[in-house]
Formats: C-alpha cells, sequence, structure tokens
C-alpha cells in the first residue's frame, strides 16, 4: 500500500515539530515511492463530491455534444478528446476526457513572443451542464493552496528556504484539470489498457478518484494497485521535479487499467503547475541527499526535459494531441524553443 500522508500539523504550524516531521516524511516519500495519499488537507468533501457529480453528468451527455467541444479546434488544448483518441506506450488508451485549464482571453501572441504562450486561453463548456464551470473552479481553488504548502514542504525538505519555488509558482500558474472517465472495454477488443504506463510531465499530480479501481503504480519493479481511500487525494510528481534534483525525487511510472463489464471509472487529475515561463534549474541539494540523487534526465534522448516550463509543457500537449499540433504547431521546432 502507498504510504499515508497527514499534512494537517504542517498546515496548522509548518515551523513546529510535527510539522517538521511531515517535512521529512514528505521528503522519503517522494524519493522513495513516489506517490502517496494525502490526507488532513481541511477540503470539505462537498468539494469532491461536487466535481465528481458534475464530471458523471458531463460524460451521459449526449455524445454529440461532447464532441462538440473537441480539443482539436481549440490551439490552447481545452476540450474533449474522443475514446481511443490518445496512444501511451504504443498502445491506445480506452478513455475520453476533457482538458480545463484557467479561463482567460485567448492570448495575442507576437512575433517575437514564445509560442507556448498559446497553452493558456478559455475553455470549452458543454451548454447542456451551465454549472461545471463553477464546480470545477471551486474544486481547483480549494486545491492550490494544498499544492502550495506541498511546495513548500518539499523546498524544506530538499535543504531549501520554504519559500524556494514561490515566485516560479506564482502568479499565474498554468494549472490544468483532466476530467476522465474510464469505461469498459467491449468484448472482443480488451486490452486492458485504459491508460499507458508512463510518468507524469510536470511538477506535481492530485488525482481524484471514484470508488471503481484501476490506477497502479510501479513500485520496486512490480505494479501495486491504488484503491481509492475517502477523504484522501493520491499525489505523485512529474519528471520536471525529476529533472530538477538530479533524480532525488521521482516522477514514478504508473497506469490505469480498464475496469470489468458494465462499469465505468471517473478520475479527475489536477496537475499543479508553475507559470508558463518559469525555469526549474538544477537545485543545489545537500551533499548527504546529492549522494542519493542518480540522475534525473529520461532515458530517451529524443524526449529530453526542457528547463522552461512553458516548453516542456507544450513538448507534452504535441505529443499527446496530434490534431491540435497539425492544425496551429506544425511549425514548432522545440529545441529551437530552450
Amino acid at each position: 500500500m502507498l504510504p499515508i500522508l497527514d499534512i494537517s500539523k504542517f498546515l496548522a504550524d509548518p515551523s513546529g515539530e510535527a510539522g517538521q516531521s511531515f517535512v521529512e516524511q514528505l521528503r522519503e516519500t517522494c524519493h522513495g515511492a513516489g506517490f502517496f495519499y494525502l490526507t488532513g488537507h481541511g477540503i470539505k468533501p462537498a468539494y469532491d463530491q461536487a466535481v465528481l457529480d458534475v464530471a458523471n453528468r458531463f460524460f451521459d451527455l449526449p455524445q454529440s455534444e461532447r464532441e462538440s467541444l473537441a480539443i482539436g479546434q481549440s490551439a490552447h488544448f481545452r476540450g474533449y478528446t474522443l475514446l481511443k483518441q490518445e496512444i501511451t506506450a504504443g498502445k491506445v488508451d480506452w478513455r475520453d476526457q476533457i482538458d480545463i485549464g484557467p479561463e482567460e482571453p485567448a492570448p495575442v501572441i507576437g512575433v517575437n513572443d514564445p509560442v507556448w504562450l498559446g497553452l493558456r486561453g478559455p475553455n470549452q463548456w458543454p451548454p447542456g451542464l451551465p454549472d461545471m464551470s463553477e464546480s470545477v473552479a471551486n474544486w481547483m481553488t480549494q486545491i492550490q493552496p494544498v499544492g502550495m504548502a506541498l511546495m513548500r514542504a518539499l523546498a524544506q525538505g530538499l535543504g531549501q528556504p520554504a519559500g524556494y519555488f514561490d515566485d516560479r509558482m506564482e502568479p499565474d500558474p498554468y494549472t490544468r484539470l483532466k476530467v476522465i472517465r474510464y469505461p469498459a472495454q467491449p468484448e472482443g477488443e480488451q486490452t486492458g489498457q485504459g491508460l499507458g504506463l508512463h510518468h507524469d510531465s510536470g511538477i506535481m499530480t492530485f488525482i481524484l478518484q471514484d470508488s471503481i479501481p484501476g490506477l497502479q503504480v510501479m513500485s520496486e519493479g512490480k505494479l501495486l494497485d491504488v484503491d481509492s481511500i475517502p477523504g484522501t487525494y493520491v499525489v505523485n510528481l512529474g519528471e520536471m521535479m525529476q529533472s530538477a534534483t538530479n533524480g532525488y525525487l521521482r516522477a514514478t511510472k504508473h497506469q490505469v487499467v480498464s475496469p470489468p463489464a458494465g462499469k465505468q471509472r471517473i478520475s479527475i487529475a489536477y496537475f499543479m503547475n508553475p507559470r508558463l515561463d518559469a525555469r526549474f534549474e538544477p537545485i543545489n541539494l545537500p551533499p548527504a541527499l546529492a549522494a542519493e540523487a542518480p540522475g534525473g534526465q529520461n532515458a530517451d534522448e529524443n524526449d529530453p526535459v526542457f528547463t522552461t516550463f512553458g516548453v516542456n509543457a507544450l513538448k507534452i500537449r504535441m505529443r499527446s494531441h496530434p490534431e491540435v499540433t497539425s492544425a496551429f504547431y506544425s511549425d514548432v521546432d522545440l529545441a529551437t524553443l530552450e
């Protein structure tokens, strides 16, 4: 079972003995398992229930209404992705989803502006669910300060001042949300892959799952089932934190297996990201931690981890959504953007 970390004492008194004990526990967990359950966050269950309810109602909408929000028509990578439209580890993922981000006007991008500014912009909302934007925004508003608290605890655990990451995370972070459905696979098409084995690309991810199991995490060479525990979020780190710490912190691989016949699984993934222009340079770790850092770059030389978050985020979005890439980013050479 994954570690369960209680952040309540840190939230109450970050510098106190119990708060500092949490700092050490967090550092050890992110160096080891790389995944954990978070409890003691203080978020009322009603916020979780509201966003899960609206997610279920979204996927109950007519297919035509969901398709009208197709992500392929958004230069900002916002909108609905049809079932079987994404590939992970060379196989088709059996899931559909809607991608959501901070609500704002589309930016005017000048000739000399970085192309990744196009990641910002408006969302696509279903007309049949007028309350969806409010439920999603309310939940994201609750998660953000908890995420910032974790970043400050993690900074201390790495031997840095508590505010080490603050200027990268604020103001205007590029937070992002995926509302995801994993339906059962029909007879004759069972690959078992709801989402293929992968690691996350950014900084930190919060996962809210319903009661249907499916999430699995790679632990010591074996896949560990991560069932839902009411009142907790599953938290993991992304490749930019792994790279910035030369591999001391882990971006752990994970996957989702499809549910059994007659079931569907809903999960909400909140990506705790920094500003798009933020740079995650190597962190000067204390010698004892540096000695346990095995190297943080991806083994695949064709998949480099870029230091500027906007470049790294665009890399992942272009790879995940070729229909958006061909429509809006066909002339982009990521290697020239860093």
